[in-house]
């Protein structure tokens, strides 16, 4: 099953620290259950990315069970009652829990008493916020997913090993406990969705709900258990060069195009030194997805940043937008340039590509 999950339209504000009228007052008006999809040969991996793994089976073979294996395997008992049981989820159920997932992003800044975690963790959270839990849960979804192998069939979205040691303690997801956390709260209320399923939608709603195109999305993945955990390092190093970009993305499929439309994410959210090692957001709106990302790569001088942390670049003009050694290989490689250069140039493209 393959559909769309229709979002609310209205963007967020271009200015970094503005709120656009609250979206909640418009979602009822423009939110509507999703419908099917058609199902062309896609041109881009990346419409299918969220999707990686989705359809990928459970290899057979012997293993020992640890106790994280056991909760898991009680969890997943508990799904296949409810299937037992003839509940099929329908798009309409899964239009209630995008819903949900969209009203939770916006409870970044709209804390009334009663916020998704306990107090004790959102003096945490305040650091990784410009009004929305969206970029914290767009990465979880870009982590949990970029870690597949198209040789080994391993890794990605399918499984959601996130859960576990010691993948959940890479170095590559440092924080993400965090987004987990109040993904759990979405979890509660409906759990017959899988974690796969729960954070790969996570991600869709960030990107549509911080004013980002519509991305087709396919359910079907299923919780896996600790020994399917991925091991450290496929993810992205941020202090390489167009090489590693190369080997890290194609072992997942994508080409050059592919990779520096992925990149674009990176016009949300911001780096924190105590997890990343690295600082400050990359946009001056890092809650509105825009192809701002690829104009400022080209429009602005970037300097290294002299300071005691990893390198990194900043702008000379106001020296508060940052550019990592991976983004800044945009603009020198020849390839990726071009591409750079032509989402720099048409937003639209950007978004449908």
């Amino acid at each position: 099953m393959s559909f769309a999950l229709l979002r609310n339209p209205v963007r967020r504000a271009a200015v970094a620290g503005i709120r656009a009228t609250p979206r909640a007052n418009f979602r009822a008006s423009f939110r509507h259950n999703s419908t099917a999809a058609p199902k062309p040969a896609p041109k881009s991996n990346i419409g299918l990315f969220l999707g990686l793994g989705a359809a990928v089976a459970a290899a057979g073979g012997y293993f020992i069970y640890t106790n994280q294996d056991v909760a898991t395997a009680v969890k997943s008992e508990a799904q296949a009652a409810k299937v037992k049981a003839n509940f099929v989820p329908t798009k309409e159920d899964y239009q209630k829990v995008y819903n949900r997932i969209a009203e939770l992003l916006d409870e970044a800044g709209e804390y009334d008493g009663t916020p998704a975690l306990p107090w004790s963790e959102i003096s945490n959270l305040k650091q990784f916020i410009d009004g929305s839990y969206g970029p914290l849960i767009l990465r979880l979804a870009w982590h949990a997913s970029g870690t597949y192998d198209k040789e080994t069939k391993t890794g990605g979205s399918n499984y959601a090993t996130m859960r576990f040691e010691p993948e959940a303690l890479h170095g590559a997801n440092n924080g993400l406990n965090l987004a987990r956390s109040l993904m759990e709260k979405i979890k509660g209320e409906f759990e017959w969705i899988s974690y796969g399923d729960l954070w790969t939608l996570g991600g869709v709603a960030a990107v549509q709900e911080m004013a980002g195109p519509k991305i087709p999305w396919r359910a079907g993945r299923i919780d896996g258990f600790v020994h399917q955990a991925t091991p450290d390092g496929r993810l992205p190093d941020a202090s390489q060069g167009a090489n590693h970009l190369r080997a890290i993305f194609g072992r997942m499929g994508f080409n050059d195009q592919e990779i520096v439309a992925l990149a674009g994410a990176h016009a949300l959210g911001r780096c924190h030194t105590d997890r990343s090692g690295f600082s400050g957001p990359w946009t001056f709106s890092p809650t509105t997805l825009t192809n701002d990302y690829y104009k400022l790569l080209f429009s602005e001088t970037w300097t290294w940043k002299k300071w005691a942390g990893p390198k990194q670049l900043e702008d000379k003009a106001t020296k508060s937008l940052m550019m990592l050694p991976t983004d800044y290989v945009l603009v020198q490689d020849k390839s990726f340039k071009k591409y750079a250069k032509a989402y720099a140039q048409d937003n639209d493209l950007f978004f449908k590509e």
